[in-house]
C-alpha cells in the first residue's frame, strides 16, 4: 500500500501551484488538517495475514481493516482534500492488532516526510489529547487543536477547577450566545505533567435556550482574540466523518464493499485506490468548470458515477473534457440546451 502513497503528492503540489490551497489557509497561515480512523472492511469468515482480529467472548472472530485518514479543510470551504492515508493492519512479523495511535506515529511522519514545509494544525478528537501523541506532534512541527472529554481528562479537568480562568463572551446577530473559558499552561495530565498546553472551554446557547459545550487542548496561546478561531478550528474536527467518511460510504463509492481481499495488500490498496478517487474527485470540485457543471446537473454524486458508467460502456472518449460535456449536454433540459 505505502506504495500508492506517492500519488497523492503530486495531485497536492498542482493544487498549490494552481493557488487552489490559498483559501485554506487558515491560523497564522496554517492549514486545518483533520485526522481519524475509520473502517472499511469487515468479515466473519474472509482475512488475510493484515487483518486485525476482534475475539468475541462467543468464541468467534471477526476480521476487519481500518485505515486513518487526513484531510486539510476550513470552516468556510465545502471541499475537503485528503493526503495519503496510513493503513491500520497487522505489521510484518506482529502478532497483536495494530492500532490507530501506531498508524498516527507512521502517518505524521509519513506527512512530515512528503510535505517537509506544509504548517498545519492537526484536529482530532479526545482519543489523541494524550502526552505521547502531542510529543509526536511537536517532534514534526505540527500545530494541534484536540479535543477534550471529562471521561478521558478527569486530572486535566480537575486542574483548572482551582484556576481563575479568563473569559470572553459574545452574541450574535441571531442571538446566540458564545461563551469562552481558557487558560494557558496547564499541566496536561499527572503522567505528564510536565507538558504544558492551553485548554480552551466554549458554551453556545441558542436564543431558544439549547445548549452546546466542547473543549480543546491547543498549543496556540490562548487570548480573547483568537478563542473564536480556535473554536472553529476544532469543531472541524467533524469534516472528516461528514465530508470524508460519510461521502465514501453512502454516496456511491461503495467504501465498505469488498471488491477483493486477497490473501496480503489487496484489500489495503483497494481503500488506498477510494481515497485516491475521492481525492482527485474533490480537486475537481475544487478547480474543474465542467466537472462542477456536471456536478450541478446530476443534482447527485451516485447519479453523477452512474452516469459515468453508461458512458464508459456505451461510448469513446478523447478526453475528461469530452466526458463531462457528454454529461452536461445529456443533463441540460432540452429548452436550455443550446449545443
Amino acid at each position: 500500500p505505502q506504495d500508492i502513497r506517492g500519488v497523492f503528492k503530486p495531485i497536492l503540489a498542482h493544487l498549490q501551484r494552481g493557488k487552489a490551497l490559498e483559501p485554506y489557509v487558515y491560523l497564522e497561515k496554517k492549514y486545518l488538517l483533520s485526522m481519524d480512523g475509520t473502517g472499511h472492511f469487515s468479515s466473519p469468515t474472509i482475512h488475510c495475514k493484515n487483518c486485525c482480529v476482534k475475539e468475541h467472548k462467543n468464541g468467534t472472530k471477526t476480521f476487519h481493516h481500518q485505515m486513518l485518514a487526513a484531510v486539510i479543510v476550513h470552516p468556510d470551504q465545502k471541499q475537503v482534500i485528503p493526503l495519503a492515508p496510513e493503513p491500520i493492519l497487522k505489521q510484518d512479523g506482529a502478532t497483536k492488532n495494530d492500532c490507530e495511535r501506531s498508524a498516527a506515529k507512521r502517518l505524521l511522519a509519513d506527512i512530515r516526510r512528503e510535505h517537509p514545509h506544509l504548517p498545519l494544525i492537526v484536529v482530532e478528537d479526545s482519543l489523541a489529547s494524550n502526552g505521547p501523541h502531542i510529543k509526536e506532534l511537536q517532534k514534526h512541527n505540527m500545530s494541534y487543536i484536540l479535543g477534550v472529554k471529562p471521561g478521558d481528562h478527569a486530572f486535566l479537568l480537575d486542574w483548572i477547577k482551582d484556576l481563575e480562568m479568563m473569559h470572553h463572551e459574545e452574541i450574535d446577530s441571531e442571538g446566540t450566545k458564545h461563551i469562552y473559558s481558557f487558560a494557558n499552561e496547564v499541566p496536561l495530565n499527572d503522567a505528564n505533567f510536565d507538558l504544558k498546553i492551553n485548554f480552551l472551554a466554549y458554551w453556545e446557547i441558542e436564543k431558544k435556550g439549547k445548549e452546546q459545550h466542547f473543549s480543546w487542548v491547543t498549543d496556540f496561546t490562548l487570548t480573547k482574540e483568537n478563542v473564536k478561531s480556535i473554536m472553529r478550528g476544532g469543531r472541524e474536527r467533524w469534516r472528516i466523518e461528514n465530508n470524508t467518511f460519510n461521502t465514501l460510504k453512502n454516496q456511491g463509492y461503495n467504501f465498505e464493499h469488498n471488491f477483493g481481499h486477497g490473501y496480503e495488500n489487496l484489500c489495503a490498496i483497494m481503500g488506498f485506490l477510494m481515497m485516491l478517487a475521492f481525492f482527485i474527485d474533490q480537486a475537481q470540485e475544487l478547480c474543474c468548470m465542467v466537472f462542477k457543471k456536471a456536478r450541478k446537473l446530476t443534482g447527485r454524486y451516485t447519479t453523477l458515477w452512474e452516469t459515468m458508467r453508461i458512458l464508459f460502456i456505451s461510448e469513446c472518449f478523447e478526453n475528461w473534457n469530452d466526458l463531462f460535456f457528454k454529461i452536461i449536454e445529456l443533463w441540460t433540459p432540452p429548452e436550455k440546451n443550446t449545443s
